[in-house]
């Protein structure tokens, strides 16, 4: 059964080490899998991520283990390191072009489909913002059976162009407090 985020969502540091992971795989293959220090390094990356972090190497290990036990994550061991991998595109059931959406997502919060469209180029290139709304529209239409909605259109916020999406791997949306939120940073989880 996929990963389903009603039943267990993911924190923001555990949601922050996988889209890291999924992030690296594409962007630098020839250094991937990562050890536990590349991995804090992508994490507090001051660029393309929304909040910036700065995790500490205990942090990022104990989400690296939770990743793991929810099938989101392999460790690889051999060498002289242990080195780790993303497992999402099978944990969560989902084809190439989603994971790399919500990946985007994961690290740098809401935005809009043509923002993703720009800012998956070293990723995968979308043919155009219609495909990409075409894979958002899916994840949030994704059946119970299947895990559950995986990706929120928001309103659109006074004032500008387009709506933005979020992904809901990390629960629910709190929708009010996006609207409130000056920096319109990553979506805060729903209490509950």
């Amino acid at each position: 059964m996929p990963f389903d985020p009603a039943q267990r969502p993911l924190s923001l540091t555990e949601a922050r080490v996988l889209g890291t992971l999924m992030e690296k795989a594409r962007t630098v293959p020839d250094s991937y899998p990562l050890s536990l220090n590349a991995v804090v390094t992508g994490c507090n990356q001051k660029t393309t991520r929304d909040p910036v972090m700065n995790l500490s190497d205990g942090e990022v290990q104990q989400a690296l283990d939770a990743l793991r036990h929810l099938g989101l994550a392999m460790e690889q061991s051999g060498g002289r390191t242990t080195r780790w991998e993303h497992n999402f595109q099978r944990g969560v059931g989902v084809p190439e072009q989603s994971a790399v959406l919500l990946g985007l997502l994961l690290l740098r919060g809401p935005q809009t489909a043509a923002e993703l469209r720009i800012n998956a180029e070293r990723w995968y290139r979308f043919a155009d913002v219609s495909s990409v709304e075409g894979f958002l529209n899916e994840l949030q239409e994704r059946s119970a059976e299947k895990g559950g909605p995986l990706t929120l259109l928001l309103p659109r916020a006074p004032g500008a162009r387009e709506p933005r999406w979020a992904q809901l791997l990390c629960g629910p949306v709190d929708v009010s407090a996006l609207a409130t939120s000056a920096s319109g940073g990553a979506p805060a989880p729903a209490a509950g």
